[in-house]
């Protein structure tokens, strides 16, 4: 399964994308990014910010973005956990 974790540092610029290769790797991504960006704001790199990200997951059956597949938000298809961090602790 393909997977990505997609990051907005200041909403509302659009996202970047990162490909990551478990929901674990997603998960530890989210959280340094996220870190970065208090870090900035703590050191007045930035005067404010308001971010926000995900994971994502590649569909190849969704034709939505066109015929090869497309990008939707992470959903373990077993449980229907859509919560990364939720899901990863359940299956430990």
């Amino acid at each position: 399964m393909k997977l990505r974790v997609w990051w907005i540092p200041q909403v509302p610029m659009t996202s970047f994308y990162v490909d990551v290769d478990s929901v674990k790797e997603g998960i530890k991504i989210m959280a340094v990014l996220a870190t970065y960006d208090s870090f900035q704001y703590a050191n007045n790199i930035k005067p404010d910010y308001s971010n926000t990200g995900g994971l994502e997951m590649f569909d190849e059956l969704d034709d939505t973005d066109g015929p090869d597949g497309s990008w939707c938000d992470w959903m373990d298809e077993d449980t229907g956990e859509d919560d990364p961090e939720v899901w990863l602790e359940e299956q430990q």
